[in-house]
Protein backbone atom coordinates (compact mmCIF):
# COMPACT_ATOMS: atom_id res chain seq x y z
CA UNK A 1 0.00 0.00 0.00
CA UNK A 2 1.56 3.79 -1.40
CA UNK A 3 1.69 6.16 1.70
CA UNK A 4 -0.82 7.93 0.52
CA UNK A 5 -3.44 5.33 0.14
CA UNK A 6 -2.36 4.48 3.75
CA UNK A 7 -3.26 7.84 4.85
CA UNK A 8 -6.18 7.78 3.34
CA UNK A 9 -7.48 4.45 5.07
CA UNK A 10 -6.47 6.00 8.10
CA UNK A 11 -8.03 9.27 7.76
CA UNK A 12 -11.46 7.27 6.75
CA UNK A 13 -11.59 5.17 9.97
CA UNK A 14 -10.70 8.46 11.84
CA UNK A 15 -13.72 10.09 10.32
CA UNK A 16 -16.79 8.65 11.27
CA UNK A 17 -19.46 7.40 9.00
CA UNK A 18 -21.30 9.55 6.09
CA UNK A 19 -25.22 10.29 6.43
CA UNK A 20 -25.31 7.65 3.24
CA UNK A 21 -23.23 5.11 4.73
CA UNK A 22 -25.59 5.30 8.22
CA UNK A 23 -28.52 4.96 5.99
CA UNK A 24 -27.64 2.32 3.95
CA UNK A 25 -26.01 0.35 7.43
CA UNK A 26 -29.43 0.53 9.47
CA UNK A 27 -31.73 -0.22 6.55
CA UNK A 28 -35.02 -1.02 7.22
CA UNK A 29 -35.10 -0.65 11.08
CA UNK A 30 -36.97 2.67 10.66
CA UNK A 31 -35.05 4.12 13.35
CA UNK A 32 -36.75 8.02 14.08
CA UNK A 33 -38.65 9.74 16.46
CA UNK A 34 -41.88 11.70 15.97
CA UNK A 35 -41.26 15.84 16.53
CA UNK A 36 -43.79 17.67 18.45
CA UNK A 37 -44.95 18.84 15.15
CA UNK A 38 -45.41 15.60 13.93
CA UNK A 39 -43.06 15.21 11.60
CA UNK A 40 -40.91 12.27 11.60
CA UNK A 41 -37.29 12.78 11.43
CA UNK A 42 -34.37 10.51 11.63
CA UNK A 43 -32.27 10.57 14.83
CA UNK A 44 -28.36 10.18 13.60
CA UNK A 45 -25.36 9.83 16.06
CA UNK A 46 -22.96 12.63 16.25
CA UNK A 47 -20.50 11.27 13.79
CA UNK A 48 -23.16 10.87 10.77
CA UNK A 49 -23.41 13.98 8.93
CA UNK A 50 -25.42 15.60 6.51
CA UNK A 51 -24.31 17.46 3.48
CA UNK A 52 -26.42 21.08 2.89
CA UNK A 53 -27.69 21.64 -0.48
CA UNK A 54 -25.81 24.13 -3.01
CA UNK A 55 -27.04 27.34 -3.21
CA UNK A 56 -26.69 27.27 -6.91
CA UNK A 57 -26.21 25.76 -10.16
CA UNK A 58 -24.83 25.75 -13.72
CA UNK A 59 -27.36 24.98 -16.80
CA UNK A 60 -26.67 24.57 -20.47
CA UNK A 61 -28.37 25.00 -23.66
CA UNK A 62 -26.46 22.63 -25.85
CA UNK A 63 -27.65 23.59 -28.74
CA UNK A 64 -27.16 26.79 -28.69
CA UNK A 65 -23.37 26.57 -27.42
CA UNK A 66 -21.45 26.97 -30.67
CA UNK A 67 -18.20 24.98 -29.16
CA UNK A 68 -15.72 28.17 -29.13
CA UNK A 69 -14.65 26.80 -25.99
CA UNK A 70 -14.20 30.56 -24.34
CA UNK A 71 -15.71 29.46 -21.28
CA UNK A 72 -12.85 26.61 -20.81
CA UNK A 73 -10.44 29.33 -21.48
CA UNK A 74 -11.89 32.43 -19.26
CA UNK A 75 -12.25 29.23 -16.47
CA UNK A 76 -8.53 28.42 -16.60
CA UNK A 77 -7.57 32.21 -16.68
CA UNK A 78 -9.64 33.50 -13.75
CA UNK A 79 -8.68 29.99 -11.57
CA UNK A 80 -4.63 29.54 -13.13
CA UNK A 81 -4.02 33.00 -14.29
CA UNK A 82 -2.91 30.86 -17.39
CA UNK A 83 -4.47 29.06 -20.63
CA UNK A 84 -4.82 25.78 -20.14
CA UNK A 85 -7.60 23.93 -21.64
CA UNK A 86 -6.86 20.98 -20.22
CA UNK A 87 -7.11 21.94 -16.21
CA UNK A 88 -10.12 24.41 -17.06
CA UNK A 89 -12.83 23.29 -14.74
CA UNK A 90 -15.50 23.43 -17.61
CA UNK A 91 -15.08 20.93 -19.85
CA UNK A 92 -16.82 21.61 -23.84
CA UNK A 93 -16.91 18.55 -26.40
CA UNK A 94 -18.15 19.14 -30.13
CA UNK A 95 -18.90 17.53 -33.18
CA UNK A 96 -16.10 19.60 -35.09
CA UNK A 97 -17.84 18.35 -38.83
CA UNK A 98 -21.35 18.78 -37.23
CA UNK A 99 -23.95 21.47 -38.31
CA UNK A 100 -25.18 24.22 -36.39
CA UNK A 101 -27.36 24.86 -34.16
CA UNK A 102 -27.12 21.05 -33.06
CA UNK A 103 -27.27 19.32 -29.79
CA UNK A 104 -24.25 17.61 -30.43
CA UNK A 105 -21.81 19.37 -27.68
CA UNK A 106 -21.35 17.82 -24.38
CA UNK A 107 -20.57 20.41 -21.36
CA UNK A 108 -18.90 19.06 -18.33
CA UNK A 109 -19.23 20.56 -15.29
CA UNK A 110 -19.85 20.03 -11.38
CA UNK A 111 -23.46 19.42 -11.01
CA UNK A 112 -23.06 20.40 -7.48
CA UNK A 113 -25.03 17.13 -6.72
CA UNK A 114 -27.65 16.94 -3.59
CA UNK A 115 -25.90 14.22 -2.27
CA UNK A 116 -22.02 14.23 -3.60
CA UNK A 117 -20.45 11.19 -3.61
CA UNK A 118 -16.85 13.16 -3.85
CA UNK A 119 -17.49 14.12 -0.88
CA UNK A 120 -18.14 11.39 1.20
CA UNK A 121 -15.36 9.89 -0.33
CA UNK A 122 -12.26 12.39 0.60
CA UNK A 123 -10.78 10.99 3.59
CA UNK A 124 -9.41 13.98 4.96
CA UNK A 125 -12.57 16.70 4.41
CA UNK A 126 -10.48 18.29 1.51
CA UNK A 127 -13.94 18.16 -0.52
CA UNK A 128 -16.58 19.38 1.47
CA UNK A 129 -19.25 22.06 1.32
CA UNK A 130 -19.03 25.27 2.19
CA UNK A 131 -20.71 26.31 4.90
CA UNK A 132 -22.01 29.50 3.99
CA UNK A 133 -23.20 28.62 0.41
CA UNK A 134 -23.19 24.62 0.40
CA UNK A 135 -20.99 24.96 -2.66
CA UNK A 136 -19.16 21.86 -2.96
CA UNK A 137 -15.12 22.83 -2.86
CA UNK A 138 -11.80 21.41 -2.62
CA UNK A 139 -9.38 22.60 -0.13
CA UNK A 140 -6.02 22.08 -1.82
CA UNK A 141 -4.09 22.88 1.27
CA UNK A 142 -5.45 19.64 2.91
CA UNK A 143 -5.92 17.71 -0.79
CA UNK A 144 -3.53 14.27 0.09
CA UNK A 145 -4.05 13.34 -3.31
CA UNK A 146 -5.35 9.74 -3.32
CA UNK A 147 -7.67 10.80 -6.21
CA UNK A 148 -11.00 9.03 -4.46
CA UNK A 149 -13.07 11.77 -4.99
CA UNK A 150 -12.28 11.59 -8.86
CA UNK A 151 -13.25 7.93 -8.78
CA UNK A 152 -16.48 8.41 -6.47
CA UNK A 153 -17.75 10.49 -8.63
CA UNK A 154 -20.98 8.98 -10.57
CA UNK A 155 -20.18 11.01 -13.68
CA UNK A 156 -18.22 10.41 -16.80
CA UNK A 157 -15.84 12.04 -17.51
CA UNK A 158 -15.50 12.80 -13.56
CA UNK A 159 -16.51 15.90 -12.97
CA UNK A 160 -13.99 16.25 -10.09
CA UNK A 161 -10.65 16.58 -12.58
CA UNK A 162 -7.29 15.68 -11.20
CA UNK A 163 -4.75 18.89 -10.97
CA UNK A 164 -1.85 16.91 -12.77
CA UNK A 165 0.71 20.00 -12.70
CA UNK A 166 -0.01 20.98 -8.31
CA UNK A 167 -1.08 17.21 -7.67
CA UNK A 168 -4.60 17.47 -6.12
CA UNK A 169 -7.94 17.60 -7.02
CA UNK A 170 -9.83 20.61 -8.14
CA UNK A 171 -13.49 21.43 -9.83
CA UNK A 172 -16.20 23.65 -10.44
CA UNK A 173 -16.73 25.89 -7.57
CA UNK A 174 -18.97 28.49 -9.35
CA UNK A 175 -16.11 31.04 -9.47
CA UNK A 176 -15.89 31.60 -5.84
CA UNK A 177 -12.75 31.40 -5.29
CA UNK A 178 -11.01 33.16 -8.67
CA UNK A 179 -7.59 34.27 -7.62
CA UNK A 180 -7.01 36.18 -10.99
CA UNK A 181 -10.76 37.51 -11.60
CA UNK A 182 -11.59 40.07 -9.62
CA UNK A 183 -15.29 39.79 -9.28
CA UNK A 184 -16.80 38.43 -6.50
CA UNK A 185 -18.16 34.94 -7.04
CA UNK A 186 -20.43 31.70 -5.67
CA UNK A 187 -24.29 31.85 -5.95
CA UNK A 188 -24.65 35.36 -5.07
CA UNK A 189 -21.87 37.07 -7.36
CA UNK A 190 -20.61 36.23 -10.92
CA UNK A 191 -19.65 32.94 -12.54
CA UNK A 192 -17.50 33.99 -15.51
CA UNK A 193 -18.82 31.16 -18.39
CA UNK A 194 -22.06 33.03 -17.63
CA UNK A 195 -20.82 36.30 -18.11
CA UNK A 196 -18.04 35.41 -21.23
CA UNK A 197 -20.22 32.97 -23.02
CA UNK A 198 -20.92 34.72 -26.72
CA UNK A 199 -23.83 32.56 -27.34
CA UNK A 200 -25.33 33.46 -23.54
CA UNK A 201 -25.49 29.10 -23.66
CA UNK A 202 -25.08 29.11 -20.00
CA UNK A 203 -27.35 30.33 -17.26
CA UNK A 204 -27.23 30.10 -13.57
CA UNK A 205 -30.18 29.24 -11.05
CA UNK A 206 -30.44 29.14 -7.35
CA UNK A 207 -33.18 26.20 -8.24
CA UNK A 208 -31.91 22.54 -7.81
CA UNK A 209 -32.34 21.20 -10.65
CA UNK A 210 -34.32 17.16 -11.42
CA UNK A 211 -31.37 15.10 -11.21
CA UNK A 212 -31.09 13.97 -14.89
CA UNK A 213 -29.15 15.34 -17.70
CA UNK A 214 -32.12 17.16 -18.87
CA UNK A 215 -32.10 18.73 -15.82
CA UNK A 216 -29.27 20.37 -16.20
CA UNK A 217 -29.79 21.61 -20.17
CA UNK A 218 -32.06 25.04 -20.63
CA UNK A 219 -33.26 26.45 -23.71
CA UNK A 220 -32.19 29.49 -23.51
CA UNK A 221 -32.85 30.99 -27.39
CA UNK A 222 -34.77 34.25 -27.46
CA UNK A 223 -36.46 36.13 -30.16
CA UNK A 224 -33.11 36.82 -31.94
CA UNK A 225 -33.23 33.08 -32.90
CA UNK A 226 -36.53 33.61 -34.56
CA UNK A 227 -35.48 36.45 -36.56
CA UNK A 228 -32.04 34.86 -38.43
CA UNK A 229 -34.47 31.64 -38.92
CA UNK A 230 -33.63 29.89 -36.32
CA UNK A 231 -35.82 27.67 -33.94
CA UNK A 232 -36.18 29.18 -30.87
CA UNK A 233 -38.93 25.99 -29.67
CA UNK A 234 -40.79 28.45 -27.12
CA UNK A 235 -42.76 25.97 -25.85
CA UNK A 236 -39.59 24.51 -23.92
CA UNK A 237 -38.40 27.66 -23.20
CA UNK A 238 -37.00 28.43 -19.70
CA UNK A 239 -38.79 31.39 -17.79
CA UNK A 240 -36.10 34.73 -17.47
CA UNK A 241 -37.15 34.54 -13.67
CA UNK A 242 -35.55 31.31 -12.97
CA UNK A 243 -32.25 32.20 -13.80
CA UNK A 244 -29.77 34.58 -12.23
CA UNK A 245 -27.34 35.77 -15.75
CA UNK A 246 -24.26 36.14 -14.51
CA UNK A 247 -26.01 38.24 -11.41
CA UNK A 248 -26.60 34.91 -9.30
CA UNK A 249 -30.39 35.34 -9.23
CA UNK A 250 -31.94 35.32 -6.06
CA UNK A 251 -33.70 32.36 -4.53
CA UNK A 252 -36.86 34.93 -4.33
CA UNK A 253 -36.74 35.35 -8.00
CA UNK A 254 -36.06 31.76 -8.86
CA UNK A 255 -38.87 30.44 -6.68
CA UNK A 256 -41.45 32.64 -8.73
CA UNK A 257 -39.99 32.12 -11.93
CA UNK A 258 -41.03 27.94 -11.25
CA UNK A 259 -44.51 28.85 -11.29
CA UNK A 260 -44.35 30.51 -14.96
CA UNK A 261 -45.65 28.66 -18.00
Amino acid sequence: MTETNQRATDAQHKGGLSRRQFIAGIGGLGIGAVLGSGITALLLPDDVYAIEASQGYLLVDAKKCAGCETCVISCSLAHLGRINTSLSRIQVMKNALGSFPSDDVMQNQCRQCPYPSCVEACPVGAMHADPETGVRLVDEGKCIGCERCVEACPFTPSRVQWNFEDKHAQKCDLCKNTPFWDEEGGPSGKQLCVEICPMKAIAFTNVLPVQTDEGYTANLRNDHYLEIGLPSDDEARIPPARLGYGAGGTAAQAAAGSNDK
